[in-house]
């Protein structure tokens, strides 16, 4: 493969202070990155901070990205969260389990995914002062996990899957990508793995998605995509998952999400229109709703800072 396509974000991302963890989850190994100042520095940062009585303490962040991709996808939204939080934040980034480097889950289920949740907060020791937050797919994950009483001060949602993707005018194209990875799964184990890794394949999905006109954005967002898109552990996993993504949504718990919520959506989603978000934000007991013009299901790449600036915002009031 070729050297790797420099980030828009580069100097921003070569100033964030990063560090590459594992912790095991139900017998299961996790691999995670930790963006900003270690829990050791952000403890002291907040004593100094409750000394001082000024500004808020350094928070933290847990992010869970989407479907098919790992912690790289985040790492952008990331690095502007830790810029610009007044006193340091940290931010945690996974891979979800069977993508990136991450052991795949027995059975890649939407309720596998929530425990793995739980169980990964809790082997960190994090508690309900960390905010929660979930790209596509994971925006899914991590709604079905507060709904099943995982506590957040704050719940974000950036692209959120809002509607059912079985329904509607996306059924047709669901359907034709269930196929797609059934017949991945069906196939010998070269020729479907060959079939699910298509550079062909994975470079239409990336380009129906992207919509910035930026020659140097979409060189870099193609090359993440063909660097990650293809890192999921077997088959099944991805089957499994991805069977996952389009039997849920984010609507579906609504009505057992009590805490306060953001939604950053997008102009111009193909996987969920506006209008859905806006229905969406009217279930929600709490919710605030941002839309970021000009860009579509690629918010964490595209316009990483305008997604992280709504957030640094509603994080200083809830």
């Amino acid at each position: 493969m070729q050297p790797p396509v420099l980030s828009p974000y580069q100097s921003l991302m070569a100033a964030t202070p990063v560090v590459h963890r594992t912790v095991q989850v139900q017998d299961r190994t996790t691999h995670f990155w930790e963006y900003g100042p270690t829990e050791a520095e952000a403890e002291a940062e907040a004593e100094a901070e409750a000394e001082a009585r000024t500004g808020t303490a350094p928070a933290t962040v847990l992010a869970v990205h989407g479907f098919r991709g790992d912690h790289h996808g985040l790492e952008s939204i990331a690095a502007h969260l830790v810029a610009g939080h007044p006193t340091g934040v940290r931010v945690i980034v996974p891979d979800l389990p069977g993508f990136g480097v991450s052991d795949p889950l027995p059975t890649s289920d939407l309720d596998g995914y929530v425990h793995w949740l739980e169980g990964f907060r809790d082997a960190l020791g994090l508690d309900r002062d960390t905010v929660v937050l979930g790209h596509s797919f994971g925006s899914i994950v991590v709604s079905a996990a507060v709904a099943a009483g995982l506590d957040t001060r704050l719940l974000v949602l950036v692209n959120p899957i809002a509607a059912p993707a079985l329904q509607g005018p996306r059924a047709i194209g669901t359907g034709v990508a269930i196929a797609y990875y059934r017949l991945g799964a069906w196939l010998p184990r070269q020729l479907g793995l060959g079939l699910l890794r298509n550079r062909v394949i994975v470079r239409a999905m990336s380009i129906a998605m992207l919509k910035s006109r930026r020659p140097s954005l979409r060189r870099w967002v193609h090359d993440q995509h063909d660097r990650y898109f293809s890192a999921f552990a077997n088959r099944t996993s991805v089957l499994e998952a991805f069977r996952t993504s389009v039997t849920h949504d984010v609507a579906q718990f609504a009505d057992r999400i009590a805490v306060p919520t953001l939604l950053v959506a997008a102009e111009h989603d193909d996987i969920t229109a506006v209008p859905e978000q806006r229905a969406l934000a009217e279930r929600l007991a709490d919710a605030e709703l941002v839309v970021v013009p000009g860009v579509g299901h690629l918010v964490h790449y595209e316009t990483p800072a305008a997604a992280a600036s709504a957030v640094l915002r509603r994080m200083q009031t809830s």
